[in-house]
């Protein structure tokens, strides 16, 4: 039994990463053909950082991702922390209505955004409401869940008794939130941070709904590009943005990682 199970584990792993590595040798192909690999070259990585119009794609897509993870971190963990502070029924109510935007399918969202951009424009008078601020407004409103749910575990391990020594020892409400509170669950709001990054950096489907002509996000940008044959530097593109969000989950593993170390520990010290 036990070999059948690492034989499955690793065809699905196969299955997973096989593709990706077709991409990566792809973007060190000489030749255009990728089912024949001609020789190994970086011509597609310098050809790609030579394109002045993809480069303010992604500019484009990491500004969206960059404000969006930092303010759907913000009011996520604001919002964490007032759900951890409900007792009862009144809880479990809430993190169920935090979960729906997560299992509702991104189509779905992306019209009702739209839907609701559209209004808000007929209410206001705007006629090409569409843009930056939709599209930012869009990326915070569905990394709110992914936030909340990395910070509320974090919460939960937390000592209830910390915040309430720190006020005995004469801090005000403020300080002890801030010291005590926000550093026990530093390691949920980073990693709720990374994963609201990465899931606004590839998103597609609800950017292709709010998005304006004005500013259009790599994602976008990229499904035009599967219309007509695909050029070889959209090949190295692909492969970075692989390593850059392949590298933000090892971080936010290890992250995860250290705080259960941490708070092992802490479980043995009061132990003993």
């Amino acid at each position: 039994m036990k070999h059948f199970n690492r034989t499955v584990t690793v065809l699905v792993f196969i299955f997973l990463y096989v593709p990706m590595i077709v991409l990566a040798v792809a973007s060190f192909n000489e030749g255009l053909d990728i089912a024949t690999f001609k020789g190994f070259t970086f011509r597609q990585y310098a050809n790609l950082f030579r394109d002045e119009t993809l480069l303010t794609l992604l500019r484009n897509s990491l500004i969206i991702a960059i404000l969006s993870s930092l303010i759907a971190t913000f009011f996520g963990t604001m919002a964490a922390v007032g759900i951890h502070s409900m007792k009862g029924q009144m809880r479990k109510a809430v993190m169920t209505l935090t979960n729906i935007p997560m299992t509702n399918p991104d189509i779905v969202t992306g019209v009702a955004l739209a839907l609701l951009f559209a209004f808000t424009g007929m209410m206001l008078k705007i006629n090409s409401i569409l843009g930056f601020w939709t599209l930012l407004i869009a990326h915070i409103t569905f990394n709110l869940p992914y936030v909340i749910l990395n910070v509320m575990p974090k919460l939960q391990q937390m000592d209830p008794d910390l915040e309430e020594a720190a006020l005995d020892l004469g801090c005000t409400p403020f300080q002890a939130f801030t010291k005590v509170v926000i550093h026990e669950i530093m390691p949920g709001i980073i990693s709720g941070a990374l994963m609201a990054f990465t899931m606004s950096l590839d998103d597609f489907v609800i950017s292709y709904f709010v998005t304006g002509s004005s500013f259009i996000t790599l994602p976008v940008e990229i499904y035009n590009y599967t219309k007509k044959p695909i050029q070889p530097k959209i090949y190295a593109l692909f492969t970075l943005m692989f390593a850059v969000i392949l590298i933000l989950m090892v971080v936010m593993n290890l992250l995860q990682a250290r705080s259960e170390k941490r708070v092992q520990h802490g479980v043995q010290r009061r132990a003993h």
